[in-house]
């Protein structure tokens, strides 16, 4: 008898997926996720991506600014001029690639990147007098600003910019705020939140499933409910996906680890449920660390949940 060769294309809605670098790391003290879109590629995203049947390109990184040519600024939002001004070549760049049919893949860089990935989405959609959904995955809110960071490190307040809380420069990309409606935003696998934080949490308004609910409920359970609030009411919704948000057993390379996160084969799922959905417009993969990472295991990992993202199954 002759086997089939094997193959995962048949299972699988082709697209033509756009990889834009974001080589971004002003948005935190630890340096390194400059290198991630590297590391992902080095990985073997496209090639992967074209063995399920997608049709692959590359539109390189978009140029950003490095610590050592600025001055931080305000404390309260280290080099936010910057960040801002490279989250607006972020926001005109997903916005034409999904105006020429193609879905954006973001690679980071730090997670502030963010705050221009979902402009971009959100504004190609309100065009169309349509709203989008957001599925935030990090072990982090990302909801602080510069009067409740600790820190001032802007990559702890992308959120917050997508919800209009602030900074200015980065909530008012296309002049338009909240990118997102806060009932069709939804957080996954929280841990980690600052005291003054959780205030703003509750004043956004957002749906969030920390990883207690995760642990509780399950992660089909919970996958399923957050793309249920993501899709009530809009046109699909943006991914966004920290790698912190994996236990650092299985993601060791990243640019603020915390104990307690998800398993390597809670993610999988994860992706593998939002692949099932059928409702991603875009999707992002920031924080991957490779000076801290081990064999490049994370980026390998980033790299392998994209695929399930986009349609890889088991069998």
């Amino acid at each position: 008898m002759t086997l089939p060769a094997a193959s995962f294309s048949k299972s699988v809605t082709p697209r033509t997926i756009s990889v834009i670098g974001i080589p971004l790391d002003l948005g935190q003290s630890r340096r390194g996720v400059d290198m991630g879109p590297s590391a992902v590629r080095v990985a073997g995203l496209e090639a992967r991506l074209e063995a399920l049947g997608h049709v692959v390109e590359d539109a390189g990184d978009i140029d950003v600014a490095i610590p050592e040519q600025k001055q931080e600024g305000n404390p309260r939002a280290k080099y936010v001029k910057e960040i801002a001004e490279t989250c607006v070549k972020d926001a005109d760049l997903v916005l034409k690639t999904l105006a020429a049919g193609k879905v954006p893949l973001i690679l980071g860089g730090d997670h502030s990147v963010a705050a221009g990935t979902v402009a971009g989405v959100a504004e190609f959609f309100r065009r169309q007098n349509q709203k989008i959904g957001l599925i935030w995955i990090d072990a982090h809110t990302d909801i602080n600003t510069p009067e409740t960071s600790p820190s001032g490190n802007v990559h702890g307040m992308p959120l917050a910019a997508t919800m209009g809380f602030g900074p200015a420069e980065l909530a008012n990309i296309f002049n338009f705020s909240p990118k997102v409606a806060p009932q069709n935003c939804v957080l996954v696998g929280v841990r980690d939140i600052d005291a003054i934080e959780r205030e703003n949490v509750r004043l956004a308004g957002i749906n969030v499933f920390t990883m207690r609910d995760i642990d509780e409920r399950g992660m089909r359970s919970v996958m399923e409910e957050a793309l249920r609030l993501a899709r009530q009411g809009t046109a699909g919704f943006h991914v966004s996906l920290d790698m912190d948000w994996i236990d650092p057993e299985d993601a060791p390379g990243v640019g603020t680890p915390v104990r307690g996160g998800a398993t390597y084969r809670e993610a999988h799922l994860a992706m593998e449920i939002i692949a099932e959905n059928g409702g991603m417009v875009s999707f992002e993969i920031v924080e991957v660390n490779p000076v801290i990472d081990e064999h490049n295991r994370t980026a390998d990992l980033a790299v392998e949940l994209a695929l399930s993202a986009f349609g890889k199954k088991i069998l």
